[in-house]
């Protein structure tokens, strides 16, 4: 399977998202985030799904363009 350019830039924001939401994560189960709990808790709140739709996107773009 060849990847293009759209899904290659889509699967790039999927692993920068899915490292934000494990990074908010360990942040939030130290006790105290540096950023504190309701920002921590935002950046998890929008990375998690914002990972996963990159990540389905990519796949669909992927296989949209080999097939």
């Amino acid at each position: 399977m060849i990847m293009t350019p759209k899904s290659g830039v889509l699967l790039a924001g999927s692993c920068v998202a899915a490292i934000a939401a494990v990074g908010c994560i360990f942040e939030l189960s130290s006790g105290t985030p540096d950023l504190g709990v309701p920002t921590t808790g935002i950046i998890l709140a929008l990375s998690a799904p914002i990972g996963v739709i990159c990540f389905l996107s990519a796949v669909s773009d992927a296989r949209k363009h080999n097939s």
